[in-house]
């Protein structure tokens, strides 16, 4: 498309039209026509906008050395390069964007030939992978809609089906990520209105919001998530549909959803997407236990737990420290487990039995949900049936405890569960106290504070003291055959 003056645009409808596939058996990668196909979604209005380099704040020293190689010698071969997506909006709010993706008119095969250091991934739509040492710049060419009308777009209809910079660009979720960086001209591209949704600091789907989302429910917890992060508001248009079709989720792969929650809360802005998540009504059908838990009584000391919970792994994260999505489930599931387990204990369930019993129960009803992996699932029952035993005060029982490998992890949870009460609280501030001392004043401290003996126990200790008698001596028995006899052979 050819370039516009400052503030002039150019409107069209984009239309359905021939999808257009590369021809993976030629070597020259030229395009070849495929049979027409669905693309675009539905009233999606193309109005290009232009803004050039002196009307916007992205300069070229907060671009990573490697993105910018790649746009450089992309436009230099002739290919259209654009840094896209995320990064852009990220660095026209100031930003610093962790990856750079790069939208190019090349094939996935065209690139490679450009970069030795590129390894092509993907089966569905190829992806290039340019390598600078720890840096990975991914460049995709221009997408054109593999839906087969039936709305679901994760099913494969046909592989790497490009197209048109404008089609790119109207398939993407939300406007504010569908800006284009232009290396030719320095200048940012907006197709769909994302620059002016980016100066109100709203988040917009393109195209109609329920159709998007029965493409892929997912696009509600992204919505929710990249409003609380960014800190906008979700459009009304795209905020009304979530009542209606949240249930939806329910049909995600869990381990996708699995991800999603990954992004949501590990990703530095835990709290502020807890409370977006909790408040849209999405919560219920990502975490259905954890939204019931929250609305029982008891459900405020709970909602604090997770919260403190979240805010120093933001912390953490903000800190480069590491965080692990055991901790993360253990605290967002401790409410109904807590409950579920007195509930059984006041049935007669014997306790230890009844914390492994619920305790598996609960991960089992989570993981149709969101997917937990076992490896993080194994560490979260570890955290929590260590929990109980904090109760136990005894010399040999503290001794094992401390040495426990997941000490450290269940000691940190017990010291988040101090608002259920001040008995908790007493209990954190004691295991607190235990790992300052020796082993010999804990010791000291435990054999003080030791109930003493009842009675009878003290008469049978006392009779314990007296000399036992002495055993009789076994008796050798002899050899059959006499003392002389030579041991019979094993052969």
């Amino acid at each position: 498309m050819g370039k516009t003056g400052p503030g002039v645009s150019i409107s069209f409808w984009a239309t359905p039209k021939k999808g257009i596939r590369a021809n993976a058996g030629n070597n020259d990668n030229k395009f070849s026509m495929t049979d027409p196909v669905t693309t675009l979604p539905a009233a999606a209005r193309v109005n290009l906008r232009i803004i050039p380099r002196e009307q916007h704040n992205i300069s070229r020293k907060n671009i990573s050395s490697g993105a910018l190689r790649v746009l450089y010698r992309l436009n230099e071969a002739g290919f259209a390069a654009h840094l896209v997506g995320g990064a852009v909006r990220d660095l026209l709010l100031g930003g610093r964007p962790k990856d750079f993706d790069i939208a190019t008119n090349a094939t996935p095969e065209d690139v490679k030939r450009l970069f030795r250091n590129c390894r092509l991934i993907g089966r569905r739509f190829r992806l290039a992978h340019v390598v600078f040492g720890d840096e990975i710049v991914e460049v995709a060419t221009f997408r054109g809609s593999s839906d087969d009308g039936s709305g679901d777009r994760h099913v494969v209809v046909r592989d790497n089906v490009y197209g048109t910079i404008e089609e790119d660009a109207v398939r993407r979720d939300f406007t504010v990520n569908a800006l284009y960086y232009d290396i030719a001209d320095f200048s940012v591209r907006d197709y769909v209105g994302g620059y002016e949704d980016l100066e109100r600091r709203e988040l917009r789907l393109i195209g109609d919001p329920v159709q998007r989302y029965r493409e892929d429910p997912v696009r509600m917890l992204r919505a929710v998530r990249l409003a609380a992060k960014l800190e906008f508001k979700i459009a009304p248009d795209a905020r009304a549909p979530f009542d209606e079709l949240g249930e939806l989720l329910l049909q995600a792969p869990p381990a996708r959803l699995f991800d999603e929650s990954l992004k949501l809360f590990l990703a530095g802005s835990g709290v502020k997407s807890f409370r977006a998540l909790d408040a849209s009504g999405l919560l219920a059908d990502v975490f259905p236990l954890t939204a019931r838990a929250l609305a029982f009584r008891g459900g405020d000391a709970f909602r604090a737990m997770i919260e403190q919970s979240l805010a120093d792994t933001d912390a953490r994260i903000a800190a480069g420290k590491s965080v692990t999505p055991a901790f993360l489930f253990a605290v967002l599931l401790w409410g109904p487990l807590r409950a579920q387990v007195e509930r059984e204990i006041g049935k007669g369930v014997e306790p230890s039995l009844a914390w492994m019993r619920v305790a598996n129960q609960i991960v089992a009803e989570q993981a149709k949900h969101v997917a937990i992996p076992r490896r993080f699932s194994i560490t979260m029952l570890e955290i929590w049936l260590l929990q109980p035993r904090f109760e136990q005060r005894l010399r040999k029982r503290v001794s094992r405890l401390l040495a426990h490998p997941r000490f450290r992890a269940a000691y940190d949870f017990l010291l988040l569960r101090g608002r259920e009460g001040a008995e908790v609280a007493e209990l954190g501030a004691w295991w607190t106290q235990a790992q300052t001392l020796s082993h010999e004043a804990l010791a000291a401290q435990l054999n003080a504070n030791a109930p003493a003996p009842a009675p009878e126990t003290v008469e049978k200790t006392e009779e314990s003291d007296a000399p036992a008698p002495a055993k009789k001596r076994a008796r050798r028995r002899r050899r059959r055959g006499g003392p002389d006899q030579a041991p019979a052979s094993s052969e």
